[in-house]
């Protein structure tokens, strides 16, 4: 997994002048065994000098410096933060999104299978990074970023959001109290789950989860990667790990960050 970084992009964001994005793969970090690559998992029981140098290659690919490469403390929570400083890994706030509107401040999300979602307003200079399981995404992590991206002077009906890699559906098997949880916040949630090969189970569809409440939102542009971690080798996977009763795994870290204008 060692070389040069090769970070995807999504097509909406790549062509917005004055904003630059990352969504990390495993390929040029310098992590090595179950963590080989770029992790970026400050949380991780990787190396934590191989973690810094992970985190130092990605800001120099944002062309941010290192203290600029913000990510949070996360906890599948609904919270949204706006970022208007740097700050060190040992005050980072207890939330699962960010937002800003400074220059050459590189906003981060860190994710292994769960949604990472990043938006920019080209017109008001305002960018997000959202973090998004399934827990996050059914209590609202979305909306309230883009609430957070409105009082920085965002418009919804101007923004773009882009959606990174995550476990997708042919993955993602859930349990039966899964499903009735989210049918019971809303019926017609029953679209995101078709029938596994397990009696009781279903296969839950995240990414169309989170496009259907980004629609809701009034978000109309809207990008996906496409990229199913469980089944590319090239990313982290909570899940696979557990599937191979590996004790830890690696993060990735998907970005954003506008240029001085």
């Amino acid at each position: 997994m060692t070389g040069e970084i090769k970070s995807r992009q999504s097509p909406l964001l790549a062509g917005v002048r004055g904003v630059r994005h990352a969504f990390f793969s495993r390929e040029g970090g310098v992590s090595s065994g179950i963590y080989a690559g770029l992790n970026g998992g400050l949380g991780s029981n990787d190396e934590p000098a191989r973690v810094v140098e992970n985190r130092r290659r990605m800001a120099f690919h944002l062309g941010v410096e290192p203290d600029r490469l913000l990510t949070l403390y996360q906890i599948h929570s609904p919270d949204a933060v706006t970022a208007e400083e740097p700050w060190d890994a040992t005050s980072r706030p207890r939330a699962d999104a960010l937002v800003t509107r400074l220059p050459w401040l590189a906003l981060g999300v860190t994710a292994a299978d769960c949604g990472p979602i990043l938006f920019a307003d080209p017109k008001a200079r305002v960018i997000g990074a959202a973090h998004a399981g399934w827990k996050g995404a059914l209590t609202g992590v979305l909306e309230s970023t883009l609430a957070a991206m409105e009082k920085l002077g965002a418009s919804r009906s101007t923004t773009i959001a882009a959606i990174g890699p995550m476990i997708r559906q042919q993955s993602y098997e859930v349990g039966g109290e899964f499903v009735e949880r989210f049918v019971e916040a809303d019926r017609g949630n029953a679209d995101f789950f078709i029938p596994s090969d397990r009696m009781g189970h279903a296969m839950f569809d995240l990414a169309s989860y989170i496009r259907r409440r980004l629609e809701r939102a009034g978000i109309n542009a809207i990008d996906d990667t496409g990229i199913d971690t469980y089944a590319e080798g090239d990313f982290y996977s909570y899940r696979r790990s557990v599937h191979r009763n590996e004790p830890d795994y690696g993060r990735h870290v998907h970005a954003i960050v506008i240029e001085q204008a």
